[in-house]
């Protein structure tokens, strides 16, 4: 299949677009883009990769689902579009970040300048109904996005992984610890940011570890 998506990602992920499921999921998703509202717009629904190419990616935060309200998801994790009222997982990512590394929140939470960092901004599942949470869960993108974590954890070395979130913190299987750092927390939702997510650190200590590789660190 013929995947509209950044050149050295088509490369790698060919092999799953080739396979039996994706049609599937690729079916499904065309027939709802047709019937009701989803998000993101169809064109943004691979911009993670598209903004942060595999040759180029050096952290990866993941989410679960895109947001589904009118203008909020385009296509990256935790992010929203300029303009967008900041959701409380993003305030308190922002609260973590100055309180680590003493950078005030910006006012915008489009988070494209990280992915252009090479912050791979990846959900699990990476289009919904509108207004409908977790309605495109378990048709096929979870197989799609794991097989990203893992064509990243095998071919590629000194990778960050900010893992927050028990759905997040399943996918550290799929990673060799010797290669890779991981990160782990609780989730930044409001509901458990103050168990662990406020004061891990995860901002400096991503950035410790890239400068320890003779990477560059990233402009949080």
């Amino acid at each position: 299949m013929d995947v509209k998506i950044e050149g050295s990602w088509k490369q790698v992920l060919q092999p799953e677009f080739d396979k039996k499921y994706f049609e599937t999921l690729t079916n499904f998703v065309k027939k709802e883009y047709i019937t009701g509202q989803i998000f993101p717009p169809p064109a943004k629904i691979f911009c993670a990769f598209d903004l942060c190419p595999f040759s180029e990616t050096k952290v990866i935060i993941l989410g679960q689902d895109p947001y589904h309200d009118v203008n909020q998801a385009h296509g990256l994790c935790f992010s929203v579009n300029d303009g967008v009222r900041l959701p409380p997982s993003l305030v308190n990512i922002y609260k973590e970040i100055e309180n680590d590394l003493g950078i005030k929140a910006p006012v915008s939470g489009n988070l494209e300048r990280w992915a252009k960092q090479g912050v791979l901004l990846l959900n699990a599942t990476l289009t919904v109904r509108a207004h409908q949470a977790g309605s495109h869960q378990n048709k096929g993108w979870e197989i799609f996005t794991d097989s990203v974590i893992k064509v990243l954890a095998d071919r590629k070395e000194n990778l960050v992984f900010l893992l927050w979130g028990t759905y997040a913190i399943k996918k550290s299987m799929y990673i060799n610890r010797s290669k890779h750092l991981i990160l782990t927390s609780p989730h930044p939702s409001p509901l458990s940011a103050h168990r662990g997510f406020f004061g891990n650190r995860h901002f400096s200590k991503t950035n410790e570890y890239l400068k320890s590789k003779g990477l560059d660190e990233i402009e949080w």
